[in-house]
């Protein structure tokens, strides 16, 4: 069976993405605009209600007014954007957020991608803090560095034309410290209180690192580095794409690189400790257009059209996800 998708605002970093992924299977037939009618609202509006799963690659405004422009009750929604994320009537599509999310998401007709930040962060915290080894009222400080791909395409054609003449430099940005992920992040982990969020920019394409620190008094009493490692690897034991590092030796030797995962579609999560009561630093690494955008899309939009993952482990194989066991 064929299924027809529409891809709104398939020209930004993560609509080209999806296309690239998408154009060439056999399930799907790619409903698109002509290039000069991309914002032809009425077109826009009849492409959305005659398709069968419309994907939004907008920013927030116009994806809310696109999910408001459907009139056909048999069309069903996943946004990419961060508009719908904590919204009511929408699930959250972070199919590894309980056992049951991959059942939520396939039958569900409004879905809501999860946040390239948000996925690391709360994969690292929900299970420590379900299992109360990490206090739901901890005030936590969460630091985050993405590739240059996420200040959009407009920003990544100008970079990318400068070339070495104007390499991006690492650049801290929302400083307001009041970015727009936070409510996403603290509802899904389980905190009771927003986190301190300080994202980055660096002078690579893609890829994220993300580090949360955990002080000793934030845990619960007797808590040491293997009970959190451990933690982590059981809540995630049977996801293809969520892998915990229980093999740290040296952890003061070890390093991170955010481009480890580049053309993955996988994430990494580490528990770093400068002893073995703490403190310790809670690591994810994953590309930022892998299962931090069109990735975990296609992985949602898999279960939404009832057939088994096929997700890149890497980029010169499929890999089928257990469609059983696995929602900023």
């Amino acid at each position: 069976m064929t299924h027809t998708v529409f891809i709104d605002g398939d020209q930004g970093t993560t609509g080209i993405e999806l296309l690239s992924r998408l154009q060439h299977r056999a399930d799907i037939s790619l409903a698109r605009l002509p290039p000069d009618r991309r914002r032809d609202a009425d077109l826009r509006a009849d492409a959305i209600n005659s398709c069968d799963i419309a994907i939004l690659c907008l920013p927030d405004p116009a994806a809310r007014d696109a999910a408001r422009s459907i009139r056909n009750p048999r069309v069903r929604v996943l946004d990419a954007s961060s508009a719908h994320r904590t919204a009511s009537g929408w699930v959250y599509g972070l199919p590894e957020l309980t056992p049951a999310q991959p059942e939520l998401i396939a039958g569900a007709s409004r879905v809501s991608n999860p946040g390239c930040y948000p996925s690391g962060a709360i994969l690292l915290l929900r299970p420590l803090i379900a299992a109360r080894l990490v206090a739901a009222d901890a005030r936590l400080a969460i630091h985050a560095v993405s590739g240059y791909s996420g200040r959009g395409r407009v920003a990544v054609e100008a970079i990318e034309a400068a070339g070495e003449s104007s390499p991006p430099d690492l650049t801290l940005y929302s400083l307001g410290l009041a970015h727009k992920h936070l409510p996403e992040i603290t509802r899904l982990s389980g905190l009771r209180h927003e986190p301190l969020f300080v994202p980055a920019y660096g002078s690579f394409r893609q890829g994220i690192a993300l580090t949360i620190a955990v002080q000793p008094d934030q845990v619960l009493p007797g808590t040491d580095t293997e009970t959190l490692r451990r933690c982590l690897s059981d809540a995630y034991s049977d996801q293809r794409l969520v892998r915990v590092r229980t093999d740290h030796r040296r952890d003061d030797a070890s390093e991170l690189s955010a481009t480890a995962l580049n053309g993955s579609d996988e994430i990494e999560l580490s528990v770093f400790a400068a002893a073995s009561s703490g403190p310790w630093l809670l690591a994810a690494v994953f590309d930022n257009l892998g299962k931090g955008a069109a990735g975990a899309a296609v992985q949602n939009l898999d279960l939404m059209l009832g057939r088994p993952s096929v997700v890149h482990a890497d980029r010169a194989r499929d890999i089928s996800t257990p469609a059983a066991d696995s929602s900023p």
